[in-house]
């Protein structure tokens, strides 16, 4: 997957485009280190650009995050309601629906998921009530999927989904962090992988309840 390199620099470079340098190295650099450990030199480092100069385009350390945040949480929000709203004909389940598509929308910037998952955020900042604002929308979608399969599978008690919704983005954030490790696994590979791991979850699950019925 691209990365920014290291002392890139930028003379020459118009604003619009060192812009983008600048927010694709704090994007990395928030999603790998976390907020907390992400500093504006290491950021400023990465792009070959001053510290005062990062400073004089995104202002704080604050700021930055949030203008990394922001298309992170509308670029998900969106792949996940067109995938859950608009499926082709003969489209795949829901559920692999909406892996496809969170593959798909972060590819070349995969550690943009814990930008939006970062545990380090200042309880109580904007920083941590934007990101839980993108979370919060992001999980009300998830429930109403949820909601959607435990109906057809006869549950309609609201911690059933509660427990599936918590299950869900646990599952999704464990599958980012592989593919992260795993740079050569395209969005369409991890597609199919996830389709191979949930018919064979379901074999396991199915396998188990015949072996416990009675003869």
């Amino acid at each position: 997957m691209p990365t920014v390199p290291s002392r890139a620099g930028t003379k020459g470079v118009p604003r619009a485009a060192r812009e983008r340098q600048m927010l694709a190295a704090a994007t990395e650099e928030f999603g790998r280190r976390g907020y907390e450990a992400t500093t504006m030199a290491a950021v400023a480092a990465r792009v070959g650009v001053t510290k005062p100069l990062l400073h004089q385009y995104f202002g704080s350390k604050q700021d930055l995050y949030l203008a990394c945040l922001d298309p992170v949480g509308r670029r998900l929000l969106d792949a996940i309601h067109t995938a859950m709203t608009e499926p082709a004909p003969g489209a795949p389940p829901t559920p692999l629906r909406v892996l496809s598509a969170l593959f798909t929308a972060l590819e070349g910037r995969r550690e943009a998921w814990f930008v939006l998952y970062d545990a380090t955020l200042p309880p109580g900042s904007d920083a941590a009530l934007r990101a839980a604002h993108y979370r919060d929308a992001i999980d009300d979608l998830a429930a109403l999927g949820t909601a959607d399969l435990l109906r057809t599978a006869g549950s309609t008690d609201p911690l059933d989904v509660d427990a599936l919704t918590y299950a869900w983005r646990g599952l999704c954030t464990a599958l980012v962090r592989w593919w992260v490790t795993h740079p050569d696994q395209t969005p369409e590979a991890m597609t199919e992988r996830c389709a191979r791991l949930f018919t064979a979850g379901r074999g396991i699950l199915a396998a188990d309840e015949g072996g416990t019925r009675a003869p």
